[in-house]
């Protein structure tokens, strides 16, 4: 039985999360640190599928409106892999303000192999890899139809054509009721998304949503076949600090036949 997914533990390494910083913290001061938040944007989901090897860019952009009635608009963009075997390479990379005058850096690289079942975190301004046990998600295309009593309601697009891939849209709308999430009002959530089933992602994907503003992904730069070998290689001369437990050790080395000690 391969081995468990673990959570991301929190380490010295920089931002661990499947995401991207939308708001950062501020600079110190001598107060205790009381209040705020910390979101993420939750980029588009890249499946594990073998034989279906590509390179793309992953463009991201949020605008969301304050009470006051003025917007905070980033974005960011980051390059994504996945080869023959399902493994997959992605750069995360920070939200930067939408104004043409700054370019967002890599935070952190991921290597998640589906075979090995393992995932490589690695963190640039650390030298660091962390090693966690990986288990590809359960994967299944998108569902049709209008949707079932009291989930999401969906509309059929049509089909279209993306960077030369034949992609089919849906939009989902669903209702919040009020009380809730503490909502006085009903909150109306809205998702369209283009997808390839030859790829196995969405290509376009834009949601509306009141708590959050309006976010929108696009893949661009589409290259299909094996990508670059070196995407997969970890940096030479960082540090891997392996966080699987001891049991999840020794299995690895007794499969890749090594001796367990």
């Amino acid at each position: 039985m391969p081995p468990k997914v673990h959570c991301l533990p929190v380490v010295s390494l920089a931002v661990l999360l499947p995401g991207i910083a939308l708001a950062q913290l501020g600079p110190r001061t001598e107060r205790p640190p009381d209040g705020g938040n910390r979101q993420v944007l939750v980029s588009i989901f890249i499946p594990s599928l073998p034989h279906a090897a590509f390179t793309a860019t992953v463009n991201a952009a949020a605008v969301r409106q304050l009470a006051d009635g003025s917007n905070i608009r980033v974005k960011n963009h980051r390059l994504i892999a996945r080869d023959e075997a399902g493994r997959i390479f992605q750069e995360r990379r920070m939200l930067v303000p939408d104004d043409g005058q700054r370019e967002s850096i890599v935070t952190q690289t991921e290597i998640s192999d589906p075979v090995a079942h393992k995932l490589y975190i690695c963190v640039p301004r650390e030298h660091t890899c962390q090693l966690e046990s990986f288990t590809a998600p359960d994967f299944a295309p998108p569902p049709s139809g209008n949707g079932r009593a009291g989930g999401p309601q969906r509309e059929d697009l049509g089909r279209q054509t993306v960077s030369g891939l034949e992609v089919t849209g849906t939009q989902e709308t669903d209702v919040i009721p009020s009380g809730a999430i503490g909502n006085d009002n009903p909150l109306q959530v809205k998702r369209e998304y283009w997808y390839s089933a030859q790829l196995g992602v969405n290509l376009i994907s834009k949601r509306e949503d009141p708590r959050f503003g309006t976010q929108d992904f696009e893949v661009s730069d589409i290259a299909l076949g094996e990508p670059d070998a070196k995407l997969f290689d970890l940096p030479k001369g960082w540090r891997v600090i392996d966080m699987r437990g001891e049991a999840e050790r020794a299995a690895a080395r007794s499969a890749e036949g090594s001796p367990v000690r």
